[in-house]
């Protein structure tokens, strides 16, 4: 099932002297979370309405209602900070990185379970998936789409048309 509240960063720090927040943005960038209303704490059980948000070098600077002094937005440092899933609206193929973990990494052809996607590194150019297998060896695969073919979040499953040598050791 997925989680109804994603993980979107974490307080890092204040601006300035009228309770402004530091937000280290844990997606592609500072903007996707800008437009966000609504925010919240506690893995989505406490709501942060959000005044204002702009996107400041690698970080986002929020101003949430009620936290109006250094003081109150000092106390929020180290605190993570939640999207709600139904709010968050991507453009087709893409995924939240924290419903890809943990998916299973089958053959598109022959079904053929290769491990677990463990870990996503972003490049540059490409994000490029860790693939677990069950005896703990640890595979790289480029995210493209002539690799992989197909994702279902909700079944936990992505299809891929491994380029020859990841998997095995032909040259």
């Amino acid at each position: 099932m997925l989680k109804p509240f994603l993980e979107a960063g974490r307080i890092v720090g204040t601006h300035g002297v009228r309770g402004e927040l530091r937000l280290e943005p844990w997606c592609d960038t500072a903007a996707f979370l800008s437009g966000f209303k609504t925010l919240y704490w506690q893995e989505g059980r406490t709501p942060a309405q959000v005044e204002s948000a702009r996107p400041h070098k690698s970080l986002l600077l929020l101003k949430l209602a009620g936290v109006d002094t250094v003081e109150q937005a000092e106390a929020l440092r180290g605190r993570v900070v939640y999207i709600a899933r139904t709010d968050a609206r991507l453009p087709e193929g893409q995924y939240f990185q924290q419903d890809l973990l943990g998916c299973e990494v089958v053959d598109a052809d022959t079904q053929q379970v290769y491990g677990k996607l463990t870990d996503i590194f972003s490049t540059g150019a490409n994000d490029v998936y860790q693939v677990t297998d069950a005896a703990g060896k640890n595979y790289l695969l480029p995210a493209v789409r002539q690799v992989v073919t197909a994702v279902d979040i909700t079944a936990g499953r992505v299809e891929i048309r491994p380029i020859r040598g990841i998997f095995d050791d032909a040259d």
